[in-house]
């Protein structure tokens, strides 16, 4: 090995030498305790579709819990621990029935929110039974989504509206998908949340992956390097993004991220301009999963992003080749590609990732707030406020 005059070792830029690596673990860990964990426990999540609720019960993960979601013969949805709190087996081999879900081991039932009705090995059907409660989460149902609360009862806050999913235009009306829609691959992405959800915020990765690098993936327009400006929100960051269409048109496209966890992305086909018509939830599973819900403004069954004329029509994922999607990667491919969750002690960050470096900033002093014992942004506790409105959408302009 070359050595300086001194005998210490010259540095090649190899990488025997590199540090240790390390993950912000008070950004990316969602597990109960953790900071991060403790601040998303503040919102509300979407948690699975209405028709997700049902009489077979449904195993889930969410924030790094077992979960079992179910909907009693009243109609009423019940989100439960999955470990029965008498001997510990899970709730998903239970049976639904018109008050809540027995248990398959001992058969006690428990309602919607965990109260224990029946012991039937007991005396009496269980004399002390309404001393147990199955632990359980507030559960409500909006934009065919069922939304879950699990953080501290005392701080539940109300369910949020929104504008662009509550105003709707002739022969429009509202959809849930469950598919993941904006991940660029499987329904379940086998890396950290974050990885995903600060990627809205990374206008310019957009003509290098989505365009150069792997063909034009969206509406030709989007692959011209924008000119792009950043802003921090009431709820989030935004960002605004200029192009120049082929006919001399400015289009003028804003993008937003909300917490605790919402992607506010107009469509990248250009099927339709103007406001914004989806919001998508990039629900943490746990500290290596995540999947997306989405709700939003549909003309036909089944279309929640409409193309434009031109627009791309490249295979879909589940239809490539593993060899296809090495060559022609989106973003799916470049986010599990940073790992499970990405080494942020190796990272350099430049003047192009500034949307990013907001929104850890924004994430990182909500968290100090929650630990502070304040109200995180966006939290609101008045169930008559007046629905969110966003800025995010397609727009075109001369100029």
């Amino acid at each position: 090995m070359d050595r300086q005059s001194d005998g210490k070792p010259i540095d090649t830029g190899t990488a025997y030498h590199r540090p240790p690596a390390r993950h912000r673990a008070e950004l990316t860990e969602v597990s109960r305790g953790t900071p991060m964990g403790e601040l998303l426990r503040r919102y509300w999540h979407p948690i699975g579709l209405s028709s997700d609720a049902g009489r077979t019960p449904r195993q889930l993960r969410v924030l790094g819990e077992d979960l079992v979601l179910f909907r009693d013969g009243g109609g009423r949805p019940g989100l439960v621990w999955a470990r029965c709190c008498h001997r510990g087996t899970t709730l998903y081999y239970g049976k639904v029935e018109e008050r809540g879900i027995r248990c398959c081991y001992h058969g006690w039932l428990f309602d919607a929110e965990g109260r224990c009705l029946e012991q039937p090995c007991e005396p009496e059907l269980g004399r002390k039974r309404h001393a147990i409660r199955q632990p359980w989460y507030p559960v409500e149902e909006r934009y065919g989504l069922i939304f879950a609360y699990m953080g501290p009862p005392e701080k539940k806050p109300a369910l949020p509206r929104y504008e662009c999913l509550d105003v709707l235009d002739d022969g429009e009306q509202v959809a849930a998908d469950d598919t993941s829609i904006g991940s660029g691959g499987d329904v379940v992405a086998p890396c950290n949340w974050l990885q995903h959800y600060e990627n809205v915020m990374d206008p310019y990765h957009v003509p290098i992956l989505h365009g150069s690098f792997s063909g034009t993936q969206f509406a030709e327009v989007m692959n011209q390097m924008p000119q792009v400006s950043w802003e921090a929100t009431e709820r989030g960051v935004k960002s605004q993004q200029l192009r120049r269409l082929e006919d001399g048109t400015l289009m003028r496209r804003i993008t937003e991220v909300a917490l605790p966890t919402l992607r506010v992305v107009p469509n990248p086909y250009l099927g339709t301009l103007g406001r914004v018509e989806s919001i998508g939830w990039t629900l943490p599973i746990d500290d290596t999963h995540y999947r997306i819900y989405v709700a939003g403004r549909i003309r036909q069954a089944g279309v929640i992003l409409p193309r434009a004329a031109g627009a791309a029509a490249r295979k879909r994922w589940h239809d490539m080749t593993p060899e296809e999607r090495r060559d022609f990667p989106g973003d799916w491919e470049a986010q599990t590609g940073q790992g499970p969750i990405t080494l942020h002690s190796e990272e350099h960050l430049a003047a192009s990732d500034k949307g990013i470096a907001m929104l850890r900033r924004l994430l990182k002093r909500q968290v100090e707030a929650v630990a502070e014992g304040k109200d995180p942004i966006g939290v609101g506790f008045d169930p008559d406020a007046p629905p969110v409105r966003f800025e995010a959408g397609n727009w075109v302009a001369s100029g």
